[in-house]
């Protein structure tokens, strides 16, 4: 995996988080070591979450981690707290600040879907009509499936005559 490659996931991962319960600016650098070196920063401020490519000199705290570890955290697969409990992220500022801020993090809930109740209208019985027997002719297909032999066999012609003028 690719350092941009790990953003672009990593930022669809929290895209689809629910930031709405923290009021507080909180802001994340995450250095990454290993596959897909790099450094990232996760920001949370006005109920979103925003993930951009950059360091972020003003931050809270850095976590160093690997790309795996990253995308667990991100999908909420491993909880920043037991990330830093089993040392497989290391993290350098305010620790109470950011686990906070992560455990709030939730999955955004789909939106209700509007049920439509479909309107039903009462058909009535359709009138007994008679019908007239309708006699029908049926065309030839004959001259069709000639047309489309000969065309196939132009074809067929024109590819043999450019293939021995390639062959000389």
């Amino acid at each position: 995996m690719t350092y941009e490659e790990l953003v672009k996931e990593v930022k669809k991962n929290y895209g689809a988080l629910d930031a709405s319960n923290i009021k507080e600016h909180v802001a994340v650098q995450f250095n990454i070591e290993g596959e897909a070196e790099g450094a990232f920063y996760v920001e949370i401020a006005d109920s979103n979450v925003d993930v951009e490519p950059f360091e972020y000199y003003d931050r809270d705290a850095v976590v160093t981690t690997s790309a795996d570890i990253a995308l667990s955290l991100s999908s909420k697969k491993v909880s920043l707290k037991d990330a830093y409990n089993d040392e497989t992220a290391k993290v350098w500022g305010d620790l109470d600040k950011i686990l906070y801020a992560f455990e709030q993090l939730k999955a955004k809930e789909e939106a209700p879907k509007k049920t439509v109740a479909k309107k039903t209208t009462a058909k009535k019985p359709a009138a007994k009509k008679t019908a007239a027997k309708k006699t029908t002719t049926k065309k030839a297909a004959a001259p069709k499936a000639e047309t489309a032999k000969k065309a196939t066999t132009s074809k067929k012609a024109e590819e043999k005559k450019t293939l021995e003028a390639v062959a000389k």
